[in-house]
């Protein structure tokens, strides 16, 4: 399994930020093996962390090289003040289930 964890320090988002943003997660939930996805924000900061899960590499690649996923690279300074992205190949995960996660391995 993998995941692509996306950090970011915003900027002021407009409509054509929420509309690209939209397009991107239906075009990430497309992906070959698209598991899901969970968001978070740090009430302090107002840091947001996006996390997004595949069970192969071929997915999270689709979406990397995906037009809109590349019109966002191109244009993340007019929303964003910074970003982080890290790519991670997930060796286990485990937990009591008492909530369902795209990091179970029986989904």
């Amino acid at each position: 399994m993998y995941s692509a964890t996306f950090i970011f320090d915003t900027r002021q988002f407009d409509d054509d930020f929420h509309r690209l943003d939209a397009r991107i997660a239906a075009a990430a939930r497309d992906t070959e093996g698209y598991l899901g996805e969970e968001a978070w924000e740090d009430p302090r900061t107002g840091r947001i962390c996006n996390v997004y899960y595949w069970s192969s590499e071929a997915g999270l690649q689709a979406l990397i090289a995906h037009p809109l996923h590349q019109e966002a690279k191109r244009r993340y300074s007019e929303w964003l003040s910074g970003y982080q992205v890290i790519i991670s190949q997930v060796l286990r995960s485990y937990g009591d289930r008492a909530f369902a996660h795209p990091a179970q391995h029986d989904r």
